[in-house]
């Protein structure tokens, strides 16, 4: 198997794994569960990999980890919306 598709899927499968968390919070409008901290964390995290991605022109690691923080992001856009705290 070619090293970029194993990237490619390998990343998808990591970064798809938020998606259910986010359905939920936006069905249930819900936020009570979630840690902002982590959620700054993993989306600044996750942005460092974008850009190391770039500077090693690595496509596999650029797309799954920004499609990770597009989800990561509207996460923290529903906690901002949802919270019930503020």
């Amino acid at each position: 198997m070619n090293e970029n598709i194993l990237g490619i899927i390998a990343g998808i499968l990591t970064s798809v794994s938020m998606i259910p968390q986010l359905v939920k919070v936006i069905r249930e409008k819900n936020v009570e569960d979630i840690s902002l901290l982590m959620l700054l964390v993993l989306i600044v995290g996750l942005s460092l990999w974008v850009w190391y991605g770039f500077m090693k022109d690595e496509l596999p690691i650029i797309i799954s980890n920004s499609f990770a923080v597009l989800v990561n992001l509207s996460l923290l856009i529903c906690y901002i919306l949802y919270n019930k705290k503020t």
